[in-house]
């Protein structure tokens, strides 16, 4: 998990006033050549389900969310909101983004996020599957940046029925292709498949 130290203040004018630092953007913004100075921690928080908080309270305006992840880069193992004049970081308790649909209709996987962005899954966008406590592995997509999705059970069920087994470094592998791209869940004798 990705900690935010206590933040410097949690008054409504400070979420106001970040607010309107981002809008002035439009489309993506271009945080590659964003380099302001750091200016401490805020009391906001993405949980692992993706519900975004400040100051303890749940922001409930989807369209304000969608603002901040426009904004939002992984420095490291910190996770800040850019803007052209300051930076401030966040506390990320697994990956920013959750994700909530999959287009399994063609051979190349496309996935929507939580705030409504759209990734085609590909070398440049990988899946990852992690070992999860109780409930097996947990599969991540990258979105951009080192910024990562959690894909929730129900996609994860849609990618294990379109799995298959492929040679990956002479041992046999399940994973799910999109594309020209195979990605590895597991050895296929571990999960008797072989």
């Amino acid at each position: 998990m990705a900690k935010a130290s206590e933040a410097p203040s949690t008054s409504p004018a400070g979420l106001d006033a970040l607010q309107g630092a981002l809008k002035t953007a439009r489309g993506r913004p271009p945080l590659h050549l964003w380099n302001p100075p750091f200016c401490g921690d805020i009391d906001m928080r993405i949980a692992r389900d993706g519900t975004w908080f400040y100051a303890g309270t749940p922001i409930g305006r989807p369209a304000l969310v969608r603002l901040f992840a426009s904004v939002l880069r992984r420095e490291g193992d910190a996770y800040v909101l850019v803007t052209p004049v300051e930076k401030l970081g966040i506390t990320v308790e697994d990956a920013p983004f959750v994700g909530v649909e999959l287009d399994t209709t063609g051979p190349v996987l496309r996935l929507r996020t939580n705030v409504d962005d759209w990734v085609t899954i590909d070398r440049e966008h990988p899946l990852r599957f992690e070992p999860g406590a109780a409930d097996g592995l947990k599969p991540y997509a990258m979105l951009r940046d080192g910024l990562w999705v959690l894909l929730g059970r129900p996609l994860f069920y849609e990618l294990v029925e379109r799995g298959e087994v492929r040679p990956l470094d002479g041992v046999a592998t399940f994973g799910v292709a999109s594309g020209d791209s195979f990605f590895a869940m597991a050895p296929a004798d571990a999960i008797g498949l072989a």
